[in-house]
This record gives C-alpha cells, sequence and structure tokens, in this order.
C-alpha cells in the first residue's frame, strides 16, 4: 500500500507513484492516476444530520458524492474534542446563523465513534478523507487549552490515535491541523492579529507540524490558508507537504465591497446585499471578474512552481458565501467555478482540487446538478499532476 505522503508531496513521489499506476485509494483498490476531485464537507458531515439538513444518510450522500466523480472529501475531525473526550455527547454553540454549513443554532454531536463510522463508509466507496478542524465552540471553551505549537500537535496526535490504524494508512488523504490559518474566528487560541507570515505565525506552523510529524509520520501535512497571498514570495511553506489553498474571485478583486457583502455572520445585511447587486455586478463585466480569477489562480500556480509544493484546493472559485434563497441563482456561480476548475486544471500544478466550496447536499441547486458536476470532475480527472521533477 502506498505512503499516503506520496500522494501529496511536492516532489517526485507524486509523480512517480501516479504515473506508475500504484493504488492511492485505499481499501478500494483503485488505481489513480490523475489529480483528485475534493469536496469539503466541513463540520457539516457531523453537525447537519436533523431531518432535511442533508447528511442525516451517509450511505445516500456518499453514494451521490461518487455518483458526481468525487474521489475524496474534507471533513472536520474536531480534534480538541477527540482530545477532551471522544465519546462524550458535545453541546456546540452556532458559528453563524446566515450560512448553511453547519448548524445555524445550538446543536450537540458526538464526534467518536461516528468519525471513524464515517472514515469506514468512504472507504467502502473509494472515497479518501482530508481531515481539518475549524475549532467548533462548545460553552466550556475547550479549544482555548490550546497555548502552544506543542498543544496543537497534541490535539491533534489525539485525535488520530483514536482512528484505527488501517484508515490512517490507506483512507487519510492529509491532515490540515487548522482550517485557513491563522484567522479569526477559526484560530481563536492566537494572538489576534498574528500573520502568518511573522515569526510567530511561522513558529506554530513549524513546531506542531515537526511534533506531529514523529508521532504520525506516514501522514501529509499542512495548514489551509485564504489569505496573506501578496506576500507569498517571501512566505516560507518548507514545513508543509503541499499547500492548501483558498481562493475566489472575490479574493483576487474588490467584487465584494462593491456589491456590500461584508461576511455578516448574524445579520442578513450581507445576503440582501448579494441579492441586490452580486449577479447584476458580474453580468454587467463577467470577463472583468473572470480575468480576477484566471490571474489569482496563476499566481497561485507560480507560488506551487517556485515553492516545489503541489496545490490542493477545497475553497474555491466564485464567490465564498451562498445558499439557496430567494433571488440568489446558481447559474453565474456555476459558470466563474467552470472556469476556475479549467484553469487551475490547465496549469497542472494542482494534485487535487474542489468544483466550489458549495459541493454538499445542503445546497440543493448545486448538488442537484448532476451533470455539471460530472462534467467538471471529469475534467480534474484529465489534468496533468504536477511533474516528478521539481
Amino acid at each position: 500500500m502506498i505512503d499516503r505522503r506520496a500522494f501529496v508531496q511536492g516532489a517526485s513521489a507524486l509523480g512517480l507513484a501516479l504515473s506508475s499506476g500504484m493504488p492511492v485509494l485505499g481499501s478500494s483498490g483503485h488505481i489513480q492516476k490523475h489529480p483528485l476531485a475534493i469536496a469539503m464537507w466541513d463540520f457539516s458531515w457531523l453537525e447537519r444530520r436533523w431531518t432535511g439538513a442533508g447528511y442525516e444518510d451517509w450511505d445516500l450522500v456518499l453514494d451521490e458524492l461518487k455518483q458526481r466523480g468525487y474521489d475524496a472529501v474534507r471533513i472536520d475531525a474536531f480534534p480538541h474534542l477527540i482530545a477532551a473526550d471522544a465519546g462524550k455527547e458535545w453541546e456546540l454553540l452556532p458559528c453563524w446563523d446566515q450560512q448553511v454549513w453547519g448548524s445555524p443554532a445550538i446543536n450537540r454531536v458526538r464526534v467518536q465513534p461516528n468519525l471513524n463510522e464515517f472514515i469506514d463508509k468512504c472507504a467502502q466507496r473509494g472515497i479518501l478523507v482530508a481531515l481539518s478542524t475549524w475549532w467548533r465552540q462548545d460553552p466550556d471553551d475547550v479549544r482555548m487549552k490550546i497555548k502552544t505549537p506543542e498543544d496543537l500537535a497534541e490535539v491533534w496526535q489525539k485525535a488520530l490515535d483514536s482512528i484505527p490504524a488501517a484508515h490512517l494508512r490507506d483512507n487519510i488523504l492529509y491532515v490540515d491541523l487548522s482550517n485557513e490559518f491563522c484567522i479569526a474566528p477559526w484560530t481563536p487560541w492566537i494572538a489576534p492579529g498574528t500573520r502568518r507570515n511573522s515569526p510567530e505565525g511561522q513558529r506554530w506552523m513549524r513546531d506542531s507540524i515537526a511534533k506531529l510529524r514523529k508521532a504520525h509520520p506516514s501522514l501529509s501535512y499542512t495548514f489551509s490558508f485564504s489569505g496573506e497571498y501578496d506576500t507569498w514570495k517571501s512566505q516560507d511553506v518548507s514545513m508543509m507537504d503541499f499547500l492548501e489553498l483558498h481562493l475566489w474571485m472575490t479574493t483576487f478583486s474588490d467584487f465584494n465591497k462593491q456589491v456590500g457583502y461584508h461576511y455578516e455572520r448574524f445579520s442578513p445585511e450581507g445576503y440582501n446585499n448579494l441579492q441586490r447587486r452580486g449577479e447584476a455586478l458580474y453580468r454587467s463585466d463577467p470577463a472583468k471578474w473572470q480575468a480576477s480569477l484566471t490571474h489569482g489562480i496563476d499566481q497561485m500556480a507560480e507560488w506551487s512552481r517556485v515553492s516545489g509544493k503541489p496545490l490542493i484546493t477545497t475553497e474555491c472559485w466564485s464567490v465564498v458565501d451562498y445558499k439557496d434563497w430567494p433571488l440568489l441563482h446558481w447559474d453565474w456561480i456555476k459558470e466563474l467555478c467552470e472556469i476556475g476548475v479549467r484553469h487551475a486544471a490547465s496549469t497542472g500544478r494542482w494534485s487535487a482540487m474542489a468544483t466550489s466550496n458549495f459541493c454538499g447536499p445542503q445546497f440543493t441547486g448545486m448538488w442537484r446538478d448532476v451533470d455539471w458536476h460530472r462534467r467538471l470532475t471529469d475534467v480534474i480527472h484529465k489534468a496533468q499532476l504536477p511533474p516528478s521533477n521539481l
């Protein structure tokens, strides 16, 4: 069985393993010779299990994910909750009520054995699992017990130790130690204002990965990013096995500013402005906004070339926030996402990519278009992998 790091490391191992037809989908025995299509199911996989929330029946939605051509899924492993008490029923506070990722109200979850059951169901279908975390908040706020990079590594080590060795070896694609490091609210335990490219930000990434790698040396590690892209040339990413970059058209333009969308989490104002102005602004000059996206993709592909790290992107392409809502149509979102997928695929720098960050059953307007998903996952599968001679 192939070492999981051989799939994503930015070096010859990636190209050689895949070009030689070695199995990379674990117990499925499938031969993977192309970039993977990956979906982001964040903390929704466990939180959104009430009637009508989308993830009540894991067998059904995983079959649907496979039907749409996806090879992998990125989920929240809730490592701090596992470290504190893996089998406890935890009460979680909402991080927003405007978005449809996770729960818009107080909810309760039990991480284990649900995490292992979910990984097992993925393994049965040849779907790899990427582990990440958004550090969901409970009333006691146990996530704030993380004070040092060593603490960060320790909670992850306990989480990984709770997963059977066979699953770690065969079914875990990678570990993202913290979603979109180091922005609030996803890194609440780090000093406010810390930048990733600062000595403190570098210390958190370097020391936590080093400690975790000693405990589980066969896994691939990263921190996902969603900003500080203007300084990428000066950033040290040598401690990571690959770059997990989140990028949208809005990342490289003033689209949100013109629309009046400011990521409101508990106010409808942002979505009201998106309803009134979002699609109209895009339709007024689509070439301009599409160029913003492709220019950003080219920058990130260049970062990959310069750093020698392959790319994985699980959140991407159009706007950051969207949902099924009056006056919000999916066609312009899908148009931008298709342009993003095709352009990123053409660079040959991605070892895995998403079609959008709306690839989940709770986004009905996006999810039900099976043909759209299959067309884009086919594009991903036909793309070239990063070269083996980096």
